[in-house]
């Protein structure tokens, strides 16, 4: 019962706000080219949603690697739909490449149009690599980071495996830094397809950068196997000290 009560306020909440992020994409396109007022507002639903279970807790490590003003190719670990929410506490305006079938779902869909993010069809690599290495570009140049899934679909065992490029690529190509961040605990917030564990734990920890002078002067493959390790390394720390 308080599952679906609390099911039933986030619908509520994000209703709302789903529509006001419609007139403010109207009313501020003009001036607002990050489409920063929209992206305040999805921050707002997920206030609500990770805000009202008051055991619940989202812990962010590592803000002091983030520099507001700079935009970014973020690369995440993927292990659930809630990865998606779970970083909009940080402090930058993010574009999500996202596949196709994401955008069907209602509310949440719509959400990711009005912010802009990239949609790409998973069944043809080419024109995926295309679209957002075009789309990519043109939010790195407005400021914008971009955020990408690097092992390219869900783990479905919770570790981190191989990393497909097009994240290093793109970033070597908009002269920006790579900014590693590693989730955990967001594929155990929801527990029996539905209902929520109050007491779930999400950790987000942001590592260090690499430069954009370390991504254009070096190997991209070199670079790639790095972060990996990196994010690898850190994911089995943040676990261990659970």
């Amino acid at each position: 019962m308080l599952t679906i009560l609390y099911y039933l306020v986030c619908l509520v909440a994000a209703t709302v706000l789903f529509v006001a992020s419609f007139i403010a994409l109207v009313v501020c396109y003009p001036f607002d080219k990050k489409r920063v007022v929209v992206h305040t507002l999805s921050k707002w639903i997920t206030d609500v949603v990770f805000g009202l279970p008051i055991f619940m807790k989202r812990e962010v490590i590592g803000l002091e690697n983030i520099d507001p003003k700079k935009a970014y190719v973020m690369v995440l670990n993927h292990n659930s739909m809630v990865d998606i929410m779970s970083i909009y506490n940080l402090p930058l305006v993010f574009k999500w490449v996202s596949k196709k079938e994401v955008y069907r779902i209602p509310i949440v869909g719509q959400l990711l149009f009005a912010h802009g993010d990239i949609v790409i069809n998973r069944a043809s690599t080419k024109e995926a690599m295309q679209l957002v290495h075009t789309r990519g570009l043109e939010w790195l140049k407005k400021g914008a980071c971009v955020s990408i899934f690097p092992e390219g679909t869900r783990s479905k065992d919770g570790e981190i495996h191989n990393f497909k490029s097009g994240a290093f690529i793109l970033a070597k190509e908009a002269g920006v830094p790579i900014l590693p961040i590693v989730l955990d605990g967001t594929n155990t917030m929801v527990r029996n397809g539905w209902l929520m564990n109050w007491r779930n734990k999400i950790t987000i920890r942001v590592l260090p950068p690499v430069s954009a002078e370390d991504v254009q002067n070096r190997d991209i493959k070199d670079v790639m196997a790095e972060v990996r390790e990196n994010m690898v390394e850190t994911l089995a720390e943040i676990r261990k000290n659970k």
